[in-house]
């Protein structure tokens, strides 16, 4: 089979994504120019942090591609609009305080060539900020852009982690946040306890639309919800499944209820 070198470049403010490595000679630890993963338009300094390879099949023509080797320039640069990015983040929270606007300053970004300066931020309803942009370019002789978020991409910018206690998903390497549905939860056996299913985010929990497809297909090697099924020379009912530990639990007619490893019934 076919297969291409890709490498997973961590990137200070965009987390760890991975990129097609294509002719370039890259290392682990090397500084490389990469495509801005939330913005095609801009690109930013990243670090390589692990090299491997996939069959070509498996990638998607939407795989970007390691532009180059950063420069000490390029890392020169880079530092300095962090610096730069703080000090436009206190301006703008300034000036939405003195416009009285309802919103929440998230995030600010320069782009890595300057031209521009993107502030993201939250709101409960639509916010006229017309005024507040004037302001903006006036003070800073460049293109404004003020994008409004939701709470999953709040918690994708700022970062954190979650329930598992692992560094989130959305921060480390789930590019596209996808859709999640309760159902997603019910099929996977959570306990339908606000705590247990909510990100920090307040949304459900991303795991479970990326780890659907496993568990469905865990669920196909195991009798369903109801069956009778006869184990050791008794007949017992099945009353819940356990896709994660392959065990589901079973009730005989007199009540008693054990735990059975899944293996031990097709044998």
């Amino acid at each position: 089979m076919d297969e291409i070198d890709v490498v997973q470049v961590k990137c200070p403010e965009c987390g760890t994504f991975t990129y097609d490595q294509d002719v370039l000679d890259l290392t682990i630890g090397d500084y490389c120019i990469v495509e801005n993963p939330y913005d095609e338009n801009d690109v930013v300094v990243g670090q390589i942090a692990r090299k491997f390879k996939i069959e070509r099949q498996k990638s998607t023509k939407s795989t970007p591609k390691v532009m180059r080797k950063a420069t000490p320039e390029d890392k020169k640069t880079f530092e300095e609009l962090k610096l730069k990015e703080e000090e436009a983040h206190n301006i703008c929270w300034k000036k939405i305080r003195d416009h009285k606007l309802p919103m929440k300053l998230i995030k600010s970004h320069y782009y890595f060539d300057g031209s521009k300066i993107t502030f993201y931020f939250t709101a409960d309803k639509r916010v006229d900020f017309r005024a507040l942009v004037k302001d903006l370019a006036y003070i800073f002789k460049r293109r404004i852009e003020l994008r409004q978020i939701g709470p999953r991409d709040e918690a994708k910018m700022i970062g954190g982690v979650g329930c598992c206690g692992q560094k989130l998903c959305c921060t480390s390497f789930l590019k596209n946040l996808g859709k999640v549905h309760m159902k997603m939860a019910k099929e996977q056996n959570i306990t339908l306890t606000p705590s247990k299913i909510s990100g920090i985010c307040g949304k459900l929990l991303c795991c479970f639309e990326y780890e659907r497809e496993w568990y469905q297909q865990a669920r196909k090697t195991m009798p369903q919800i109801g069956a009778k099924i006869e184990f050791k020379g008794v007949k017992y009912k099945v009353e819940d499944l356990d896709p994660f530990h392959g065990t589901i639990k079973v009730k005989d007619d007199d009540g008693n209820i054990i735990e059975v490893n899944v293996e031990d019934i097709k044998r």
